[in-house]
């Protein structure tokens, strides 16, 4: 039987573990951002006259997504996790810290918290 040359073996092997980990080399940083808590419907200003928290909410259930204002940037929060879209309910209107992966106007969310 034909064995390997011990180089290619070495080379076969480097190449399978940059295979692997070629991944996790893309993949961004968490960021947090600090904003106030609203929707991707309505984004920095709400359509509803009155309650702008009960503006939010009503557009969320219509299947807005719920959104954070920072500055003049809207960004989408892109999450189905059930607490994580409880505390958005709870901080609707209000100021929240968001930390999760910024791609372009979304954020991947991995936690959200009041803003100190």
């Amino acid at each position: 039987m034909h064995r390997m040359p011990q180089y290619i073996r070495v080379w076969l092997m480097s190449l399978a573990l940059l295979a692997f980990l070629a991944p996790f080399s893309f993949a961004g940083k968490a960021e947090s951002f600090t904003g106030l808590v609203s929707d991707a419907m309505c984004g920095k200003k709400h359509m509803m006259e009155g309650d702008p928290a009960a503006c939010l909410r009503a557009c969320v259930q219509k299947g807005s997504k719920y959104a954070l204002v920072v500055g003049d940037k809207v960004y989408t929060l892109d999450t189905d996790d059930k607490s994580t879209l409880a505390t958005l309910d709870k901080l609707a209107n209000k100021k929240a810290m968001v930390k999760g992966q910024a791609n372009g106007d979304e954020i991947q969310v991995s936690s959200v918290s009041p803003a100190k």
